[in-house]
């Protein structure tokens, strides 16, 4: 056979080749767009449902989600309706189990506080509220200001100390809501998320004066904190320390002069300039 031709055969086979694989995924890609994706119903929020809310069915709606449906997903009504939200939920946002109260345990504040941790009210003004900044979710210091109880050193005077660090707040006030702009609302009663041991040292606090401290949410570490005095804020007293030595002036000089008058004779003393100044 000419080798010109066999080598015009071999192109032209390569050539079909290659033609015929693009034309098989070409296909093949078209055929898997036109075959339909298995959908899952799950249950959403038919309009927006807020922390505490006890859910009913108008709450609820269903939505289709594509392919299998993330993990947590409620996908009967059922399981979802008589139980608290522990957080806010927005319209079409899907339900999901983590965001509700187990079974049974109803709505409000009780439902939001986790298993093994206690909510404990503190009575606040604006000030000690941080000005009514403090909103559900923040993290707080809790100082507590008195005269310790004991023996102490009397010119300490009042002491402040910081007896709790990083402690959530879990809601401010009978509302657990911010108000309808999404800002803080200036309340009497703030209540915070604490473990029972917790617990005890802020009931013990609230004999006191209470202040509490803002602090950055990401800002998760606990320090060491001294204590502070009143007598820390003026500075302790210069005691001054007179010096033993005494400095002694020399005694004046005296001049002795004998006057003689006749057969008598007699002396007088004449004190130096420097003496009489």
């Amino acid at each position: 056979m000419n080798r010109r031709l066999l080598t015009i055969l071999i192109v032209a086979f390569l050539i079909a080749s290659g033609c015929t694989f693009l034309v098989y995924r070409v296909v093949g890609s078209r055929a898997a767009a036109a075959k339909p994706i298995a959908t899952t119903p799950i249950v959403a929020a038919a309009t927006d449902i807020k922390i505490g809310t006890v859910l009913v069915a108008a709450n609820l709606t269903t939505i289709e989600v594509k392919g299998a449906p993330p993990k947590g997903s409620i996908l009967k009504p059922s399981d979802a309706i008589g139980r608290g939200v522990v957080a806010n939920i927005y319209q079409g946002e899907p339900i999901m189990d983590t965001r509700l109260a187990p079974v049974g345990s109803g709505g409000g504040l009780a439902a939001t506080i986790p298993q093994g941790m206690r909510a404990c009210a503190v009575k606040v003004d604006q000030v000690v509220g941080v000005a009514g900044f403090v909103t559900p979710g923040m993290k707080v210091d809790v100082l507590v200001s008195g005269i310790p109880p004991g023996p102490q050193d009397p010119t300490e005077g009042t002491v402040t100390k910081t007896v709790l660090q990083n402690i959530a707040v879990l809601s401010a006030g009978t509302d657990i809501q911010k108000d309808a702009e999404g800002k803080p609302q200036q309340v009497q009663v703030v209540n915070l998320l604490v473990t029972p041991d917790d617990a005890q040292t802020l009931s013990l606090a609230s004999n006191q004066k209470i202040q509490l401290v803002l602090r950055n949410p990401l800002d998760t570490k606990v320090e060491t904190v001294n204590r502070a005095a009143t007598s820390q804020l003026f500075g302790a007293p210069v005691k001054v320390q007179r010096s033993g030595i005494v400095v002694r002036k020399a005694a004046p000089k005296v001049f002795t002069v004998e006057v003689i008058n006749g057969t008598k004779s007699s002396q007088e003393k004449f004190s130096s300039p420097e003496a009489k100044q």
